[in-house]
């Protein structure tokens, strides 16, 4: 591990490193240097100094750091003497930069400052602009200026010019010194606030530096042309702002958050490469405190923490570049002056005794961290090596202090009581040592608190006379006495939160269940702060900032000096619940005995499923359970008021089938929550968020509690089945090993579905790993094999895997119709018959789509063109683009003759989505159909069979599939006298293709060394009707007709794999798929009990009874409806032989 620094100030000004190999704090070797606040980036840091320079300090490296300069001498040939310096008034200067505008003599070149100096003296470039040795001493020559210099010299040459050069080396590295100066005779700008970031958003091996500033007057000004080469910059540029700023922070990417006087809290958008300072300024509401606002605001990569008045500490949550402003705070434990982010996302800070501490357990998955640990590093000049915050000598350390533990929302007074209703704190969080809570005794030598300053004013107020402050002591307890009473812990005490009277518990309170706040309401975290001894000026310093933004730690370092001695855990705090729901919490305690705690609050609409049917507005609440075993669940209640009378719905989390975006009339961002009962009554609990961002976030939690309550980590299996629904989201539902046995056949209604990050209109997978889907525009994509089992990427349990995530896209198509009729006055004209359809409508002309109502499918979608007429649409049109009929609906057609009175015409608007998802693109045929072969999970083969069809109907096979390689390596193209339409390969190399004329074929003599086949069979269509989907077994084929029939091929045999008739065996059906051992799925547009209100067509259904004995089956198993559009089949084999579901 490469070494890398952790900055730190005390309230003298003296700068302070720490090592992350030495593991010593070292005192800057300039002791007369004294800065205010210090912010690292990689690789160098920034600071202000007392004497309000800024100051730069880079780290030691074996590249030096080196600028050249340059300036051209410029000469003019005359008769006389020759080429000489004396130049035409309309000449560039005799000594000038390259294009001649700026004079540019030998002497007017300085140093810039005292951290560089000349390497050498000037000397003539010898290589001329084409790389060319020049043996004319440097000299390039052309017909005047400006011109094409050449090193050779004509007969027509009458200018000539030279390149002189100097490198200037930077000497100053591994010590702070001065900036230069925008104006030497003015003085330094009198900044407040310095913070570096940006360099994470090149990918040049020289990142780019970002410095923003904030001056004393409360300007915004930013540091233009730091470069690799020139890490000073070049010159102060201001930004406005709304209203004067107090502080400011900025991440390595594009983020960037200010605090302003008032305490309310700004957000730049529009930062990038070509725009550093970015377009605008939003403002973000502070955290909910009751006095004051934010003082303090820490940025990363993608987080946000921030400090309030009372320093209490805060998280944002659903902070991205994408959405910068993020979604809501969350209330972290600790009392903290300060805080800062650095690499990786880790949290450092100064607490309010005046001590340095990291935040634990920060993780991708977990970005808010578990608990606060004290940094315990030695001192470099005391032979006595004393600790930070550790006990040199004597007894150990007593247990924290409750008001240290607790003061997150939990900080109480008076003595420990009997739990409320299920009012119950926990420290069982990460498994880590459970910290038993007991009532200590005050002890007189603990060291005072230092006195917490309410300004910026520095020296004067950091090192002022510190004034102990109160910390409640709660009434002692006798501990049980007994057998073993001095080696047994005491028992877990329950606190009545009721109880808590002090303000600072009452300000970080939730409040009550019934007062719902708005989706971006509080969850608040217990603290997990380990004790910190206050130390005196002669035994360490007394810390006033802290910057990591250099140093390269993450949650897996096993530092010495970053190890807790006795560290607790977190959970998630507890909000009283209003007596209305106290039958709530009864059911909640029946369900699962233990701990529960609210994870958050918010309100929704929801759909009631009654009549009248219509959108209520709800308060929704989530509250996590722990077990006696240690296993989470959650319980997710709704609370509603009907006839003046406070009523709630509640689904446990473990009941919770699938969780996915509907489209719903009237809302754009509506979700289903499916149980097992629900759906066998088909009657979801129907949801919509304000707005898209809010549906993700409780999407996102509510996945990540079913997965936790689960036990499924990780990546979707091999053994998983795939689907995606009609808006394109990629569905996966994982096996349980429970369902191994044939007696246990878990049915569809039972089971549960997980979205995975995506956008797709069909999937194909067997049980080799090997996934591939289709995107709405043909791209097709192989799947990487690493991602999250939630919908968004930035769910809570996304970032606990390595993903190998990409850029995915795709594109959809919008129609829209415009319709007139004609009479006999003004021809055809918009003014309909009130039986007609709407002048603008769908295709059915049902429903009212005008081109100003007619939106993208949901908020991810964004226009990529605007309305255009399709002259392409099908049947053909006029050169306007009209097609005739003689009423509506009728068959239309591109002629207008005598007898039609209507007409109509087709708008066509494209738009695309963007998103992050473990898929990877396989270019660069568009796919209208891929198959991948079905094989068992035990099977050993060098390559998978992937067959697929162009969007131009060609026949194609991809070879070098392997699941080391799923996505091959090239297409073979497989002759074929006519376009296909679909294609599916089955158990034994079996391929079959439907034909655009709705012919079917058979491919002969595939096999895995000849992937290609020989010829094409033709196979007779069931009579009368035309097939559009087929799915192949390993001894069965299942087809789907225009008319939704499923039908099943008779008579197939090993010698005569082409069967003999078709079947009809149900109907209903949109798309089938059958596994490796002959196992069938489908996607049913309706079932059996479907209320027709619900209008959820798309139920994935399973075929009961399969067997050699009965090959088509015996019933259905009718499952959930949630808008699938295909799903397919994995099946893996039983011990015994037998088949189950997966």
């Amino acid at each position: 591990m490469s070494s890398s620094l952790l900055w730190a100030v005390d309230v003298y000004g003296k700068v302070y490193s720490l090592s992350t190999t030495r593991g010593r704090w070292e005192r800057d070797e300039d002791t007369l240097l004294e800065l205010k606040r210090v912010t690292a980036g990689q690789r160098c840091s920034w600071g202000i100094g007392c004497d309000h320079h800024v100051y730069l300090n880079i780290d030691p490296g074996e590249v030096p750091i080196r600028y050249r300069e340059e300036t051209y001498e410029n000469q003019r040939w005359n008769p006389v003497d020759g080429f000489t310096d004396v130049l035409l008034p309309t000449d560039r200067w005799a000594w000038s930069d390259l294009t001649g505008g700026t004079a540019q003599p030998l002497h007017s070149f300085l140093l810039p400052s005292n951290s560089w100096e000349w390497e050498g003296d000037w000397y003539v470039d010898q290589v001329c602009a084409g790389g060319d040795p020049i043996e004319t001493g440097g000299w390039e020559y052309a017909v005047d200026f400006p011109a094409n210099f050449s090193r050779e010299k004509k007969w027509n040459s009458c200018v000539c010019r030279r390149r002189w050069i100097r490198d200037r080396i930077y000497k100053a590295r591994g010590s702070w010194t001065k900036i230069p100066l925008d104006h030497p005779k003015q003085p330094p700008l009198p900044l407040s606030d310095v913070s570096c970031g940006g360099w994470e958003m090149s990918d040049q091996p020289g990142r780019y530096h970002f410095l923003w500033g904030v001056s004393q007057q409360g300007q915004v000004w930013f540091r233009s042309g730091i470069l690799p080469q020139v890490p000073e910059g070049q010159c102060w540029e201001q930004v406005e702002a709304p209203r004067e700023v107090a502080q400011i922070s900025a991440g390595p990417g594009d983020l960037l958050w200010a605090v302003l006087w008032d305490g309310q809290l700004l957000v730049r958008t529009g930062i990038c490469l070509d725009s550093p300072t970015g377009s605008s300024w939003v403002v973000v509401d502070s955290p909910p405190v009751k006095e004051g606002g934010t003082i303090h605001v820490a940025v990363g990569v993608s987080v946000v923490w921030a400090v309030t008045k009372d320093y209490k500490v805060w998280f944002r949550r659903g902070v991205n570049s994408h959405n910068p402003c993020g979604s809501g705070w969350i209330s972290i434990g600790g009392e903290m002056m300060m805080v800062d982010v650095g690499l990786n996302d880790q949290v450092w800070g100064v607490g309010e005794d005046r001590g340095l501490y990291f935040r634990k357990g920060v993780t991708p998955s977990e970005p808010s961290g578990r608990g606060w640990i004290p940094v315990s590093a030695q001192w470099e000049c005391s032979l006595s090596s004393w600790r930070i915050y550790t006990h040199m000598s004597g007894p150990p350390p007593p247990p924290p202090l409750p008001s240290l533990l607790f003061s997150a929302g939990c900080e109480f007074g008076g003595q420990v009581t009997n739990a409320s209703h299920g009012s119950v704190l926990t420290c069982e969080d990460s498994g880590d040592t459970e910290l038993l809570l007991t009532t200590i005794p005050p002890r007189p030598q603990d060291t005072p608190k230092a006195f917490i300053p309410t300004s910026d004013s520095f020296i004067s107020s950091l090192v002022a006379d510190r004034e102990p402050l109160r910390t409640p002591t709660p009434s002692p307890k006798k501990p049980p006495q007994g057998k073993g009473s001095e080696s047994t812990p005491a028992p877990m005490c329950n606190v009545d939160l009721d109880a808590a009277q002090s303000p600072q518990g009452e300000a970080s309170s939730l409040g009550r269940a019934g007062d719902v706040g708005p989706p971006t309401s509080v969850a608040t975290y217990p603290l997990g702060l380990e004790p910190s001894l206050g130390l005196g000026e002669e035994d360490g310093p007394v810390w006033a900032w802290i910057s990591g933004g250099g140093c390269d730690v993450d949650h897996t370092a096993q530092m010495t000096w970053l190890r807790p001695a006795d560290p607790c855990s977190t959970a998630l705090s507890i909000a009283p619940v209003e007596p209305e729901a106290s039958t709530a919490r009864k059911l909640s305690n029946e369900h699962c005995t233990g701990q529960s705690v609210w994870v958050r609050k918010g309100s929704m609409r929801w759909w009631r499923d009654w009549k009248p049917y219509r959108w209520v507005d709800v308060g929704v609440a989530l509250e996590q359970s722990t077990n006696v075993n240690g296993k989470r669940d959650a319980i997710f209640f709704i609370y509603f008021t009907q006839y003046d009378e406070k009523k709630y719905l509640h689904v446990f989390i473990s009941d919770v089938t699938v969780l996915v975006p509907v489209l719903k009339e009237n809302s754009h961002h509506a979700f289903a929550v499916y149980t097992s009962d629900s759906t066998k009554q088909r009657w979801p609990l129907i949801l919509s968020a304000q707005t898209e961002k809010d549906m993700a976030d409780w999407l996102s939690l509510l996945a990540g509690c079913c997965c936790e309550a689960r036990g499924i980590r990780g990546t979707p299996s091999r053994q998983a089945l795939w689907s995606v629904t009609s808006k394109g989201d990629v569905m996966v539902h994982e096996p349980s090993p429970c369902l191994e046995a044939p007696a246990h056949t878990l049915p569809c209604d039972m089971m549960f579905w997980l979205q995975v990050p995506g956008h797709l209109r069909c999937v194909e997978s067997n049980s080799l790993g090997v996934v591939w889907g289709i995107g709405y525009d043909g791209t097709a994509w192989v799947y990487s094999g690493s991602g999250s089992l939630l919908g968004n990427c930035s769910g809570i349990l996304e970032s606990s895997y390595r993903c190998i995530l990409h850029t995915q896209t795709d594109g959809r198509t919008v129609y829209i119709y415009e319709n007139q009729r004609w009479n006999p006055v003004t021809g055809y004209t918009d003014k309909l018959l009130p039986t007609d359809r709407f002048p603008w409508s769908d295709d059915n002309g049902f429903t009212e789509c005008t081109k100003s109502t007619t939106h993208p499918p949901s908020p991810q979608w964004s226009w990529v063109t605007e309305w255009a007429v399709d002259l392409a649409f099908s049947g053909g049109t006029d050169k306007e683009g009209w097609q005739y009929a003689a009423d509506f609906p009728v068959t239309f057609h591109g002629n207008k003759s005598l007898k039609d009175f209507v007409r109509r015409r087709r708008w066509v608007r494209k738009c695309k989505i963007t998103l992050t998802a473990p898929w990877q693109e396989v270019p660069p045929i568009p796919l209208s159909d891929i198959t991948v072969l079905p094989c068992l999970a035990q099977s050993s083969m060098e390559q998978v069979s992937v067959w697929g069809l162009s969007d131009k109907g060609d026949v194609l096979c991809r070879l070098g599939v392997t699941p080391q390689n799923p996505a091959g390596s090239s297409w073979l193209h497989v002759g074929t006298d006519q376009p296909f339409k679909s294609i599916s390969i089955g158990g034994g190399h079996q391929v079959w293709a439907i034909a655009r004329d709705r012919a079917v074929f058979y491919r002969g003599s595939v096999s895995a060394r000849n992937p290609a086949g020989e010829c094409w069979y033709h196979i007779p269509s069931p009579p009368k009707q035309s097939l559009r989907q087929l799915s192949v077994g390993r001894t069965s084929v299942y087809a789907v007709d225009e008319n939704s029939n499923l039908w099943y091929r008779q008579g197939l045999t090993p010698s005569y794999p082409q069967g003999s008739a078709w079947e009809l065996l149900s109907n209903n059906v949109t798309k089938v798929s059958v596994g490796p051992l002959d196992q069938v799925w489908v996607i049913a547009d309706w079932v059996p009990g479907c209320p027709s209100e619900l209008s959820v067509p798309g139920a994935v259904c399973h075929r009961l009874g399969v067997g050699p004995m009965q090959p088509k089956g015996q019933s259905w198993d009718y499952g959930i409806g949630v808008s699938h559009y295909q799903l397919v089949l994995i099946l893996m084999s039983a011990p015994n032989g037998t088949v189950f579901p997966k």
